[in-house]
């Protein structure tokens, strides 16, 4: 059996500028070093994972909420403030606008997406209380 682990995700972007703004200054993660160095590609810390966006031709990739990255926070209503000073459009899990979905564990939960269309779902971390 083999012990697997999550390392990191990667998307690709239009202008990496623009996305490394929107996810450090928006969603607020950290911007750690980018081992590789190379000047097309920024990384961001995801706890025990990484972000990884590389600028380059978006093109022929499909955007579809059902690939979409899921995060996840114990103060779910705090993002919400915070994306909804920022004007960032949240969804309910069936893309009814201005929403968001509790499930049948009674986790809340919206998505929304970044400046190239990706998906981003966000989860209200489960507490005793949940």
């Amino acid at each position: 059996m083999t012990n697997l682990t999550f390392d990191h995700y990667t998307i690709k972007v239009n202008s990496l500028d623009v996305s490394a703004k929107f996810y450090s200054e928006v969603i607020g993660l950290l911007e750690i070093k980018n081992r590789t160095e190379k000047p097309y590609i920024r990384w961001f810390s995801l706890g025990d994972g990484e972000l990884h966006i590389v600028e380059g031709d978006t093109s022929k990739i499909k955007i579809n909420v059902g690939l979409h990255l899921a995060l996840k926070t114990p103060d779910l209503d705090g993002m919400i403030s915070r994306l909804n000073s920022k004007n960032i459009l949240l969804h309910d899990s069936s893309g009814t606008p201005h929403s968001y979905t509790s499930r049948a564990d009674g986790v809340r939960q919206f998505y929304f997406q970044d400046p190239d269309g990706y998906w981003i779902e966000v989860n209200e971390a489960e507490t005793e209380a949940n």
